[in-house]
């Protein structure tokens, strides 16, 4: 078990997502950052699909209550364990009773904490993400117990680790794909799209992130459509929103980018007031 002594701002188990039930109006939710998620796992040869803990923005604490094998990727937010600095996208072995702290930012937004064999908490439509009204709880809590596998191993033999990349904290160019509606625009707007540095407002969360640089809306209303993570919407007032992991799997607003899942993971280290450009590359 891991007990939670301290929360922090936005913690929650999350694994690949939940797929196959968008015709029941579910969204995919899963990692933020897919990639570091990813990381993790592969560094303790888990399961892709196993679960991890998302950490947003560090300022939590854990207790391990049961001996295992931990790695923290993404975000560096100063890690230690018993008051020890840590590293990054290591294997690290933890004995019971250990305190795991997460401090304060360094670079980057979401961090992941995996364990070997992953967090065995509560699946629900194939998968352990939490999200309101499907899973019992949404946000991880002072004084939850995160189920897990006990394991031992004295000897990793190599202690080399992986080196962090960098650019994918510190990126400001967001790759995007023309969407269904890009053809609508007109020049001057398609102009603005590529040439305007766009700061995230701070009306940002897992579902989406709306942008503070408006554009002009001449755009007709489209019927409702499907939408996806990384599907950047464009409101009558002119207001663009990014859509993110736990985004609604149908809108009504001209869709007018799509991001790679490169750049979704990109932007999901990105915060309140921090600034990227789009650029739009052709099919």
């Amino acid at each position: 078990m891991l007990k939670v002594l301290k929360a922090g701002f936005l913690s929650s188990i999350q694994d690949k997502g939940r797929f196959g039930f968008a015709a029941l109006g579910l969204p995919n939710s899963g990692a933020m950052d897919s990639y570091s998620a990813d990381l993790a796992n592969a560094i303790l040869n888990n399961e892709v699909h196993d679960a991890v803990l998302e950490i947003t923005l560090g300022n939590c604490e854990f207790q391990c209550l049961t001996d295992t094998v931990i790695c923290i990727t993404g975000a560096d937010v100063n890690a230690t364990i018993n008051g020890l600095p840590i590293s990054l996208n290591k294997k690290i072995s933890i004995v019971k009773n250990d305190i795991l702290t997460f401090g304060k930012v360094n670079y980057g937004v979401r961090s992941y904490l995996a364990l070997k064999g992953g967090f065995l908490t509560e699946k629900q439509l194939n998968s352990r993400s939490l999200y309101p009204n499907i899973t019992k709880q949404a946000l991880l809590k002072k004084g939850d117990l995160l189920p897990y596998q006990e394991y031992k191993e004295k000897s990793f033999g190599n202690q080399s680790s992986i080196k962090t990349i960098k650019n994918h904290f510190t990126n400001t160019e967001i790759t995007c794909y023309e969407g269904p509606e890009f053809g609508l625009l007109k020049d001057h707007q398609k102009e603005f799209l590529q040439n305007t540095t766009f700061t995230i407002s701070r009306d940002n969360s897992r579902m989406g992130y709306k942008l503070k640089e408006e554009m002009q809306n001449t755009l007709p209303q489209i019927l409702t459509s499907s939408v996806l993570p990384g599907t950047v919407q464009l409101t009558p007032s002119g207001v663009l929103i990014v859509l993110m992991r736990d985004c609604q799997t149908t809108g009504g607003y001209p869709r007018i980018l799509q991001l790679t899942e490169k750049s979704i993971n990109q932007l999901a280290q990105k915060t309140s007031l921090d600034f990227f450009k789009f650029v739009v590359k052709l099919i």
